[in-house]
């Protein structure tokens, strides 16, 4: 008796997944930059510094890293390193500029 393969397709083609993760990275970076818009315009109207910081920090957390994406797919002699450095580098920073913006007096 031949045993009875547990897969349901082929592992080697995944296009599909990767066309998916580019398509939700993009996906992200556009809603996180419409955030943070959201927030500087909140900002200009009410002059509130913690929308300001939010606005910065959505842009930091979630735009500069599909950014630096970008210009490393543009530009390919740029260490992978560094750029994952900084994107990991540019998450962080605005996620603490998120966090600092909830936690500011008005």
């Amino acid at each position: 008796m031949q045993p009875i393969p547990l897969q349901l397709w082929e592992t080697t083609t995944t296009e599909w997944l990767v066309t998916f993760v580019q398509a939700t990275d993009v996906l992200s970076a556009f809603i996180g930059l419409f955030i943070a818009y959201q927030a500087y315009r909140g900002y200009r109207r009410n002059d509130s510094r913690p929308m300001l910081v939010i606005a910065v920090g959505f842009a930091l957390a979630l735009a500069v890293p599909f950014l630096l994406v970008v210009l490393y797919a543009a530009l390919p002699f740029l260490p992978e390193t560094a750029i994952a450095v900084l994107s990991q580098l540019s998450q962080l920073s605005g996620l603490v500029a998120i966090l600092y913006a909830l936690r500011m007096p008005s």
